[in-house]
């Protein structure tokens, strides 16, 4: 019987790993048009997160807002990203690709200026010079990226080969993280070498260098994503591409029509109510920068409070090794599956948090919800593209994001209050009780999955359409 079992894992190990390097092999041999794609985000990933650590410390200690009033902007912030996606997500489709992506980098380059001389302004409220410097550059920013992350993915619908998607959409979603943590390993070293130059602590000395990689970004984009290199990524995949195009020239002005409304993805009520049951583990993402920094700075030892930075981003560098490995193991596995599974595997380890301000605790969380992360967000991108019709994907990126925009905006407006109340900057701290809360407020999403199990894969021919084509490789 052992022999029997032993024989079936040595089986089954075999075609993974034979699936593993077919999957590779059609991505290497993927149009260079991708790596336009992927090195964007790569920097940009740098910039965004880079910021998006530092924003709550800065708000609240630097612009002098405190952690509440600091925790409503961000999210006001995050959350309009994705708003910005549900209006703008079209632009790649309707306009096309290449200009929209130079043109939203070019855009964020311009916001992140904004806050890299907010420092030199005084603060102290929201009428302060300072803030109101800061929220032209978030607006901005949230307009360029609310462009930018919809173009991005659909351009790899529409680049990557049909056998190495999977991993094509595993890879972008890694680069990106990939950012996150080199932005995490540089920052303490910029934030503690400029703090002369930038007083209080040199955060908009990090800034800075966040606005130049972005200025950098727009010249590498357009050295690498040229109008031949596009062309040629679209030429092999001709009827796919003839489709796009033919969708894009018949689309007219008006955005909201009787047809956009009639064709909208909310109105099949198993979509919507699989879009929306994703909002309570997805507030586990929105606590990595509304919580988690100013967590690590507060409540740890001084080896990690001193690199808060580093430490809120090793999730990111986990991800960008094991999105694309996970991808590719399981680049046949049902969509919805994934999604069901990995939700689970990403809520149980924040129970890893109660046991107090551990480093060990803290990197077990860490790495059991990156794995769990890994199994389900990529496969949710891919999914939103499979269901998509043909010259809409950007618009239904960017649709599918507005739950996401809903947990950022909901989970900015409670955790300034958990962390004045629950980790102060001086008092006593709470950390366990905080972290009881927001674990079984992920849990809900699981649980609610497992148990509409069925009832999700018995219609909506979106959703089976792209449980078929996962099933079919």
């Amino acid at each position: 019987m052992n022999d029997q079992n032993a024989e079936r894992a040595g089986t089954a190990t075999g075609r993974a790993l034979q699936e593993l390097g077919a999957t590779v092999r059609a991505f290497v041999s993927a149009p260079r048009a991708l790596w336009g794609l992927y090195l964007p985000y790569l920097i940009d990933g740098i910039a965004y997160f880079g910021v998006l650590t530092l924003l709550m410390k800065y708000l609240s200690e630097n612009v002098g807002l405190g952690d509440i009033r600091a925790g409503i902007v961000v999210s006001l912030f995050t959350g309009g990203i994705t708003f910005a996606m549900f209006f703008l997500g079209e632009m790649g489709d309707r306009f096309g690709l290449r200009r929209v992506i130079l043109s939203a980098i070019a855009l964020m380059a311009v916001g992140r200026v904004f806050i890299a001389v907010a420092g030199y302004a005084s603060g102290g409220s929201f009428a302060s010079p300072a803030f109101l410097l800061t929220a032209v550059s978030l607006v901005i920013v949230a307009a360029g990226f609310g462009m930018l992350q919809p173009a991005l993915f659909s351009g790899v619908k529409q680049f990557a080969d049909p056998r190495s998607s999977a991993v094509a959409f595993g890879v972008i979603y890694g680069v990106n993280n990939l950012g996150a943590f080199i932005a995490g390993f540089l920052s303490p070293f910029v934030r503690q070498a400029s703090a002369s130059t930038f007083p209080p602590n040199g955060i908009n000395g990090v800034f800075s260098l966040y606005a130049g990689l972005t200025f950098l970004s727009v010249a590498v984009t357009a050295l690498i994503l040229t109008p031949g290199t596009v062309q040629a990524a679209l030429a092999k995949r001709p009827e796919s591409s003839a489709r796009e195009v033919a969708s894009r020239q018949e689309k007219k002005p008006r955005v909201f029509s009787a047809r956009w409304f009639a064709e909208h993805p909310l109105r099949d009520g198993r979509f919507a109510f699989f879009v929306f049951i994703l909002i309570p583990v997805q507030t586990l993402f929105a606590h990595t920068w509304l919580t988690i920094p100013l967590y690590l700075n507060r409540a740890f030892v001084p080896w990690v409070s001193s690199r808060f930075e580093l430490f809120s981003n090793l999730n990111p560098l986990l991800v960008f090794f094991l999105a694309p490995l996970v991808a590719a193991l399981t680049a046949r596995k049902n969509p919805l599956d994934m999604i069901q599974w990995g939700t689970l595997v990403m809520a149980v380890p924040a129970f890893l948090l109660v046991l107090g301000p551990s480093p060990w605790a803290l990197f077990a969380y860490i790495l059991f919800m990156t794995i769990g992360e890994s199994m389900w967000q990529p496969r949710f991108y891919h999914f939103i593209t499979e269901i998509a019709p043909p010259g809409k994907t950007g618009a239904y990126v960017g649709i599918g994001q507005f739950p996401w925009f809903l947990t950022k905006v909901l989970t900015g407006f409670y955790a300034g209050w958990f962390l004045k109340h629950y980790c102060p900057a001086s008092g006593p701290q709470r950390t366990s009780q905080m972290w009881l809360i927001y674990a079984c407020i992920a849990m809900v999403t699981p649980i609610a999955l497992l148990l509409a199990r069925r009832w999700l894969r018995s219609g909506g021919a979106g959703m089976s359409r792209a449980g078929g084509e996962a099933s079919k490789g």
